[in-house]
This record gives structure tokens, C-alpha cells and sequence, in this order.
């Protein structure tokens, strides 16, 4: 998913910049108020900020130009600090691990776009989709592999809109079919830690994930 500076051409790096400037101002927003009411919910969003960091920093290279698989993390925050807060602490991470060598500057705006919009969001509505017709587990699993492979189908499409512009659907798929062997094992992964996770919040800190939802 992160894709490297370089890869995609100016123009598409600042659209998907453009693209996530709503989603920033918003997610500051939210985080302003949400810290006002709560002193507590800082350190709980500088935790599940680390966390997403952790997650997300370790890839595995695959056969499409510039990019690499790994799990996400943030449908597992959207469920417990809300959507547009867990976009502007992907953002965070993503800037900084631009600085070890995955993603870029240039294409944060991109790589937000999969993973801290298009992934946050399809996750955290099959969980509020989902949370009271299965269990817990279930609803953050299915949460959890949504949201990461949502991610990739994104980038994917975000490298076919960029570089091949005259066959957009073919590449498409041919680079998401690159992203495939690895990223399903990571996806299912990411089932079963998101499920884990948010189950033993909710059976230990249940009024976190009241928030989250909540609030989103």
C-alpha cells in the first residue's frame, strides 16, 4: 500500500492531497472537541496512533512497481477512536514512516487515501453495520479484513489511474491481482487481531468503543 515518491505523477499526488484535506480538517475537529469532553481520550488516540504505527510498518515487498503489502490497523481504530480521528493519526504515521523508507511525501495524500479514508470508513461501517446483529468478535473481524483489503483495492486503483490512464480496469486488476497472494494472509490476520482487540475492550473497557461509535 505505500506507495514510494516517484511512482505516481504530480498531478494524482495532488488530487489525493486535495481529496484529503476535508478529511483532516474534520478529524482535527473532532479530536479538538472529543479531548475538550474527555481529557482521557488523548492518551487513548496516542496509544491507538502508536499502534496503527506498529501495524502498518511492517510490509512485505510484491510485484507491483513501488508499493508493498502489510496490515493497517485502522478499521481496528476507527471502531474505538472514531473515523475522522483515525484518519489524521494514519496521516501521522504514514508521515513519519516516510522517513524509514516506506511511502513517500509526495504520495501521503494517496496513501492516506486508502488506508486512513478508504479503510477506516468500509471498516468501521461493516462493524456499526454489522454490531448488533453478531457477536462483538465477528462484527471487528469482518471490520478488520473489509477495511484492509478495501485498502489495497484502492491503491491499486489509484497506480492504475496514474500510470496507466488509457487502461484504467485492466491494470487495475492486474495490480491488485499483485497485491492478492500476499495481502489475503495479512487480511485474515487482521480479522483475527482486530477481533481479539475490540472483544477484550469490550468486555473490559466497554464505554470506549460506546465513543468510538458514537462519535464517529
Amino acid at each position: 500500500m505505500h506507495i514510494s515518491d516517484g511512482i505516481l505523477p504530480l498531478t494524482w499526488c495532488g488530487i489525493w492531497y486535495a481529496v484529503c484535506i476535508p478529511f483532516w480538517i474534520l478529524g482535527v475537529r473532532e479530536i479538538r472537541r472529543r479531548t475538550k469532553e474527555d481529557p482521557k481520550y488523548l492518551p487513548t488516540l496516542a496509544m491507538i496512533g502508536a499502534a496503527v504505527f506498529v501495524i502498518s510498518v511492517w510490509h512485505i515487498p510484491v510485484p507491483v512497481t513501488g508499493s508493498c503489502s502489510h496490515p493497517v490497523g485502522t478499521p481496528m481504530a476507527a471502531i474505538i477512536v472514531g473515523p475522522f480521528a483515525t484518519v489524521v493519526i494514519s496521516s501521522i504515521a504514514l508521515f513519519f514512516q516516510a522517513f524509514l523508507g516506506h511511502g513517500g511525501i509526495t504520495t501521503l495524500g494517496a496513501n492516506t487515501f486508502s488506508m486512513g479514508i478508504v479503510g477506516t470508513f468500509t471498516g468501521y461501517a461493516t462493524y456499526v453495520l454489522l454490531k448488533n446483529r453478531a457477536p462483538v468478535w465477528l462484527s471487528a473481524g469482518l471490520a478488520g479484513f473489509v477495511g484492509d483489503m478495501m485498502t489495497y483495492v484502492t491503491s491499486a486503483l489509484e497506480l492504475a489511474l496514474g500510470l496507466n490512464p488509457h487502461s484504467v480496469i485492466y491494470h487495475w486488476w492486474l495490480y491488485f491481482l499483485g497485491y492478492g497472494p500476499t495481502q489475503i494472509p495479512l487480511a485474515l490476520a487482521e480479522f483475527a487481531f482486530t477481533a481479539g482487540v475490540v472483544s477484550y475492550i469490550a468486555e473490559n473497557r466497554p464505554e470506549l468503543l460506546k465513543v468510538g461509535v458514537a462519535h464517529g
